[in-house]
């Protein structure tokens, strides 16, 4: 599909997303979906849990503002990648919030409402690479098509899915870094990510090889 066309057809998502109403407890906040998430064509799509209070559902840019933006800054930075290479979106495109107005996890329901948004993502963005962030992120691909996988077995490995290459990574966010999953070994997970993208690199550079 050419890259006009699809183009089109994210702003039309982008639309679409801006006016869904499904989950009552998220009516009056906006999705977190823009231009601000990244390059239609992107080689790697990241998918996180949810927009933070704090962060994307403030600056209206995923994984922003907040300390899981500055952590996931800096890991991308730490296997070469910059933001403006990559397309990152969540499995619930609004902010998730307690009565009080903390955030909390999407429930089940949310995610499952926001799939047909992730599916429809995927395809027109047509990553190579798909790096999910936290095990929400990862149970939300189910949805558009099953796995078993899990973060305790997969993290920072390199398997297949749909077609493509898939990345499970832990979450960025302080309370990960301080309970799951510390910094030394995300370090080391995101270099899955870069050895991901230099796989699909050389697969390309043999198809066109035997094209010309």
């Amino acid at each position: 599909m050419k890259i006009e066309r699809r183009r089109e057809q994210f702003n039309a998502l982008v639309s679409e997303a801006a006016t869904c109403r499904l989950c009552a407890a998220m009516c009056g906040r906006t999705a977190v979906l823009s231009d601000h998430n990244g390059r239609v064509g992107a080689q790697a799509m990241f998918i996180g849990e949810a927009p933070g209070r704090q962060g994307g559902d403030r600056t209206r840019v995923p994984f922003s503002g907040d300390q899981s933006g500055r952590n996931f800054a800096r890991y991308l930075a730490s296997v070469g990648l910059a933001r403006e290479q990559i397309f990152i979106t969540n499995a619930a495109l609004c902010n998730p919030r307690t009565e009080t107005g903390a955030n909390r996890k999407p429930s089940r329901v949310e995610v499952s409402n926001c799939s047909g948004f992730l599916r429809r993502q995927l395809d027109i963005i047509d990553p190579r690479v798909v790096v999910t962030l936290g095990a929400v992120a990862l149970a939300a691909l189910c949805a558009v098509e099953y796995h078993q996988l899990t973060l305790g077995q997969d993290a920072g490995q390199i398997r297949k899915w749909r077609g493509l290459l898939l990345v499970p990574l832990y979450h960025p966010s302080p309370q990960v870094l301080a309970s799951h999953r510390r910094e030394a070994a995300q370090l080391e997970d995101y270099k899955a990510v870069a050895r991901a993208l230099r796989l699909i690199e050389k697969r390309e550079r043999r198809a066109f090889e035997r094209v010309v």
